[in-house]
């Protein structure tokens, strides 16, 4: 039965969806263009505005500059999309300005690309809602105290939106994003009908203007920089390529063309009628620009609180083009190891969920800590986007001149003047925005980097040392030994002794830290040897006497910690109440050459009636498999030390395409077990595994099962944030399965940061 927090989720994000359906989700290019381009095109609502409100500072008479600066800018949006069609087509895996700067420019220049992009996204969300929040207050200025708590539930909707699915995100903002485009183009032809018989004049036009400034270039390129924001999210349809249908390169590039053609016209079209109608803009005006032309050209009518209602809709939704490229691009990164795994995970509606939902926390914190002002936040904006740009032009003219097809000189130009285009507009941004708030990104984007380049290291090691022949355990059976915590003579304990004796395990044992334990024991078990461990607090005294045992055996050897418990109920509150026995598994597993199996036992199954210290006749091993490296051999080998009726590994294909390659993997490496693909079309592993181990009809009497997880352990606290918690879910499902045991088996990685011996490992793992 569902519980109430599942049904809760059912009902939010909607039915989970099978890994097959993933074809489904491929998007037209009607769809595709509201969910990919949604920034760029609303950009016109802002973009001319920051010019306006830069030029506004030498005096009226510098307004009319508005019109070259933005035809310039339109020439670069131009060049850029002209430059990602081409990355579309060379690049159709994703990836945009990251790939092509990875593996034409070099691993940094790659980084480099990707934190820009990441910064670039974060803004993105933040800047675009809370200009959304301004086009409503523009139409209904009483809400102007509500901006921060209305971008923060904005930033809530759309993130719930994007976590149903990509599809179902598009539908939902498809509307919007459509008739922001129709009523921006309808005011740009009636505005310029109007002034082809003279043009109104706005209202605003005799707000007086004082000249703070003298115009110059300095002022001209800090417009100029400012307008430069209608180019962000450009590079969102190149990392989302594999979201299209197919023929995915060429749809993809149509789209951006598309895109490309109609923000050019919006951003023109209102850049020209400013000028015209004479809109005066600055900090402190209530309107914004686009409001200001609306209301102009259209009357304060129904026709201008729709085009104010779409605007506010698709800057709010304009956020929509970071949920679906930032999560694309962080699952690249993950693949390539520069960030934790949880990255590269599908969520229930066939979307990276983990990356969704980070990304709306970081940008509702930059919302909050800015308190939603525009113009604030719009300074962080821009450079890392100039960054990305700049290295995916000039990475895309080293990919030409390597593969010198037909036609390569004529791209790789191209993208030579594209490049030195954007890279005197990142420097330009840099100059004029850098006091005002840019530094901050040019302090984050090396930290980014540099956190990027420690997660690849350590998960290069750990790879390396998962496949170092130095490192793998002995081949053979080693003997074992079983250690039985008794806690107390309970229900639990006497389950135990019936497992435990079961395995046909000579060497077995007993400690308690209670005494008033072994006339008890000695009724139940007097062929087990009970120990009473009086001095100190459980968990410290149990690891103690088990780092005291483990050097008396040989390394191929096995050491068990049995850790039996009766649980009160259901649910996860009742393994709350057993706290203590949950730190003592926990410690035990940190010590070398210790393995823990936790043998729960609920309440309702203890029966006066049923001899609980019967053996049960069936015994089935499975050992959990992820790949053939150095923790599954040792857990196969620990887990062949049983007596059991069937052995056999299994592995979850959460992936299709990496359960092949472990096929093909175990078939070479010679693994003498069967090893069986089961199908998870979820990727929930906790309840594939359930519904696995209950073919075997486990009861805890007749049959028993025990589920071997193989777990390496890292030696740092904050390395554990870069590993997937795969053994906690697995334990969690199982830990209310009757009959079933769960043995978890640990592989100690090795913390050294020796840069040499790491870089053999590494090289034994790249040749292996």
């Amino acid at each position: 039965m569902a519980t109430t927090g599942a049904l809760l989720k059912r009902i939010v994000v909607g039915r989970p969806m099978a890994t097959h359906e993933l074809s489904e989700t491929l998007l037209p290019k009607y769809l595709a263009l509201p969910i990919f381009s949604s920034d760029p095109l609303s950009s016109v609502a802002y973009a001319t505005q920051e010019i306006l409100l830069v030029l506004g500072a030498a005096g009226a008479a510098a307004l009319t500059h508005a019109i070259p600066i933005s035809l310039a800018i339109a020439l670069l949006l131009a060049t850029v999309v002209v430059s990602y069609r081409q990355v579309c087509v060379a690049y159709p895996e994703g990836g945009g300005s990251y790939m092509v700067s990875k593996i034409n420019v070099g691993r940094y220049a790659g980084l480099l690309a990707a934190s820009g992009l990441m910064v670039d996204y974060v803004m993105t969300v933040a800047v675009s809602t809370v200009a959304g929040v301004d086009a409503i207050v523009s139409a209904a200025p009483s809400l102007g105290p509500l901006e921060v708590p209305i971008s923060l539930g904005v930033i809530a909707a759309v993130t719930l939106a994007n976590l149903r699915g990509v599809r179902e995100s598009g539908r939902l903002f498809a509307l919007p994003t459509y008739v922001f485009v129709v009523m921006v183009l309808l005011t740009i032809v009636v505005g310029a009908a109007r002034c082809a018989s003279g043009c109104p004049l706005a209202p605003s036009h005799s707000l007086p203007l004082h000249a703070t400034e003298t115009l110059g270039w300095y002022v001209l390129l800090r417009a100029f920089s400012g307008g430069t924001s209608a180019l962000t999210g450009t590079e969102a349809i190149s990392n989302g390529v594999p979201a299209f249908r197919y023929p995915q390169s060429r749809n993809a590039a149509d789209t951006l063309a598309i895109m490309g053609a109609i923000a050019i016209t919006m951003f023109v079209g209102i850049s020209v009628l400013t000028v015209l109608l004479h809109v005066h803009f600055t900090g402190s005006s209530s309107q914004t620009v686009l409001a200001q032309v609306g209301a102009t050209v259209l009357g304060r009518g129904f026709l201008f609180y729709l085009l104010q209602a779409s605007t506010a809709l698709i800057l709010m939704l304009a956020a929509n083009t970071a949920f679906n490229g930032l999560p694309r691009l962080e699952a690249v990164l993950a693949r390539d190891r520069f960030l934790p795994r949880h990255f590269l995970n599908l969520g229930d509606r066939l979307v990276y969920s983990n990356g969704i939902v980070i990304l709306a926390v970081v940008a509702g914190l930059l919302v909050w800590v800015f308190q939603a002002d525009t113009n604030r936040l719009i300074q962080l904006y821009l450079v890392g986007v100039f960054i990305a740009f700049t290295l995916s032009q000039l990475g895309l003219v080293r990919h030409w001149r390597a593969v010198r097809g037909p036609g390569w000189k004529r791209r790789a130009a191209i993208n030579g003047f594209g490049g030195i285009l954007t890279g005197i507009v990142l420097a330009v941004v840099l100059i004029t925005k850098f006091t005002e708030g840019a530094w901050l990104v040019v302090l984050a984007i090396p930290g980014l980097i540099l956190l990027m380049d420690r997660i690849n290291r350590h998960l290069t090691d750990v790879a390396a040392q998962l496949q170092d022949e130095s490192r793998r355990p002995p081949r053979g059976r080693g003997r074992h030994r079983v250690v039985v915590f008794v806690e107390r003579v309970d229900a639990g304990a006497i389950r135990a002794l019936a497992y435990v004796r079961s395995l046909r395990i000579p060497d077995m044992s007993a400690v308690t830290c209670d005494p008033l334990n072994a006339a008890t024991w000695e009724r139940v078990a007097p062929d087990i040897p009970l120990t009473v461990l009086d001095d100190g607090a459980p968990v410290e005294t149990v690891t103690r006497h088990l780092a005291r045992v483990r050097p008396t055996m040989r390394p191929e050897d096995h050491l068990t910690l049995v850790v039996p418990e009766v649980l009160p109920g259901h649910g996860l509150m009742a393994a709350a109440r057993k706290l203590p026995l949950q730190r003592l598994k926990a410690a035990a597993l940190r010590h070398p050459g210790v393995a823990v199996l936790d043998l729960p036992l609920q309440r309702t199954e203890v029966k006066p009636d049923v001899a609980e210290h019967i053996e049960p006749a069936e015994h089935h091993v499975v050992v959990l498999t992820a790949g053939v490296n150095n923790a599954t051999l040792r857990a196969l080998d620990y887990a062949a030390s049983f007596q059991a009726t069937s052995l056999r590994a299994v592995n979850f294909g959460l992936d299709p395409d990496e359960a092949a390659r472990l096929g093909d993997d175990w078939l070479a490496a010679g693994v003498p077990y069967v090893l069986e693909l089961e199908d998870s079309p979820f990727r929930d592993i906790g309840s594939a595994i359930v519904h696995y181990v209950r073919r075997f009809d486990p009861d805890g009497h007749r049959s028993i099962v025990t589920v071997v997880v193989p777990e390496f352990i890292v030696p740092r606290v904050r390395h554990r944030l870069l590993h997937g918690q795969t053994p906690l879910i697995i334990k969690r499902h199982l830990l209310f399965e009757r009959g079933v045991a769960v043995a978890g088996v640990p592989y100690h990685l090795d913390g050294s940061s020796d840069r040499s011996h790491r870089g053999e490992r590494a090289a034994r793992a790249a040749s292996a």
